[in-house]
Formats: structure tokens, C-alpha cells, sequence
């Protein structure tokens, strides 16, 4: 799945977007509050790191505008404001976490993972659909009790694929979620993919809807009533 950091270190920007590609999201970074803005119009993120005090606009201006658009979309604020009044002025601006520098990135991580986990509306964060379970901190996948070594874009794709098992989700879509602006994809990759993942687990599990995308279907005893 696709976030976005807007922090203006770079050498701090650089290493979180480094931490959280390696744990299989795709990043996209910016260094200013009205990057953050244009970035935040064009692209459906499933995530923000913000930092607060950013030039051009702050941390909390780009909140407060986003909230105020309606976009719902998980904030994790990143900052080194570690006051009382800091932490609640964030949270009543509507960030879901937040988050004091200096950090663990393993703590970040494990925040992004929970974050985006609720926002989907899940507790546990090992995904099952049918006989397959895919695991996102171990990183591991099984089908029917057998373990699956998946490459990490096959990973990634399967994963958001079982986040929203019984929809239907277009090409685009996914290579919006898999891919960072600066990693283009092939014309084909999706579907390069989407082959390998079918003779790793199977021709059944992933289903092609022509015109429409790609699905992996819920067996009607786990269908949402």
C-alpha cells in the first residue's frame, strides 16, 4: 500500500522512506506542507507521517485542511514537539497517532501497520480469506498450511488484494498502491504479477473481471451479511 512522508530533514525523510519501503509499503516523500497538499489531492494514500514544522505550511495547517475536505485518510504525527499541550493540540486536530523524534523506526513501523489496520477496520493483523493467510510483520503467506515465498511485490499485491477481498480493484488501482512516484511501472507488471502469484498459489484464488480488474473472492460463509 501506498503512504506518504512529508517530513523537511532529509537525511531523516530519506531514512524513514528507506524503513518503510524495506517493510513492503510504497513511499512517496515531500519536504513541505504545500507539496503535502498537492500530493494529498492527487493520490488516494492509505497513509500520512507528518511532520509539524514544515516550511511553506505547517504540519497542523495541513491537517486542519484536510480534515476540513473531508479526506479521512490515517495521520501519524512525527515531530519533535513532546509537550502535553503539543500531543493533545495535534490529536483534537484530528491526527490518529502521534509520535515523538527521536523514534524507533521499528515503533514506527508497528504504528503504521496498526493504524492502517484500524482504518480498514481490522484488529488482527494477520489477513485469512478461504485457505490462504497472509501474515504483513512476518511477512509470511501459507495456503492450506503450506508456506508460499512470495517476492516482495508479489507480497504487496496479494496483500492489498486480501484487504479488500469480494472488490474488484482496476490495474490502475493497483499500481497506484504499489508503486512510489519515482518507480514507474511496466505496462504489463500488474499482470506479470498477478501470473506468478497464480502459479505460487494457485489459478483459482486471484480472479480476472474483464474491463473491470482483479478479485479475490470471499467463500460465502465469510461474505459480510
Amino acid at each position: 500500500m501506498r503512504l506518504l512522508v512529508v517530513e523537511d530533514d532529509r537525511l531523516l525523510g530519506d531514512g524513514i522512506r528507506a524503513g518503510l519501503a524495506q517493510a513492503g509499503f510504497a513511499v512517496d516523500w515531500v519536504e513541505d506542507g504545500r507539496a503535502a497538499e498537492l500530493a494529498l489531492d492527487a493520490e488516494p494514500y492509505a497513509l500520512v507521517v507528518l511532520d509539524l514544522g514544515l516550511p511553506r505550511r505547517s504540519g497542523l495547517e495541513v491537517l486542519a485542511g484536510l480534515r476540513a475536505r473531508g479526506n479521512r485518510v490515517p495521520v501519524l504525527i512525527l515531530t519533535a514537539r513532546d509537550t502535553v499541550t503539543d500531543r493533545v493540540g495535534g490529536l483534537d486536530a484530528g491526527a490518529d497517532d502521534y509520535l515523538v523524534k527521536p523514534f524507533d523506526l521499528a515503533e514506527l513501523t508497528a504504528r503504521v501497520r496498526a493504524l492502517v489496520r484500524r482504518s480498514a477496520g481490522g484488529a488482527d493483523p494477520v489477513l485469512r480469506v478461504a485457505d490462504v493467510t497472509l501474515d504483513p510483520v512476518a511477512r509470511a503467506v501459507t495456503r492450506a498450511g503450506r508456506s508460499i515465498d512470495l517476492a516482495p511485490r508479489e507480497f504487496a499485491l496479494l496483500h492489498e488484494l486480501m484487504r479488500h477481498a469480494g472488490r474488484v480493484l482496476s490495474r490502475e488501482r493497483l499500481e497506484r498502491s504499489l508503486y512510489p512516484w519515482d518507480e514507474e511501472p511496466g505496462s504489463n507488471a500488474i499482470e506479470v504479477h498477478v501470473h506468478h502469484l497464480r502459479r505460487k498459489l494457485g489459478a483459482d484464488l486471484i480472479r480476472t473481471r474483464r474491463g473491470a480488474g482483479y478479485v479475490i473472492e470471499r467463500p460465502p460463509a465469510e461474505a459480510p451479511q
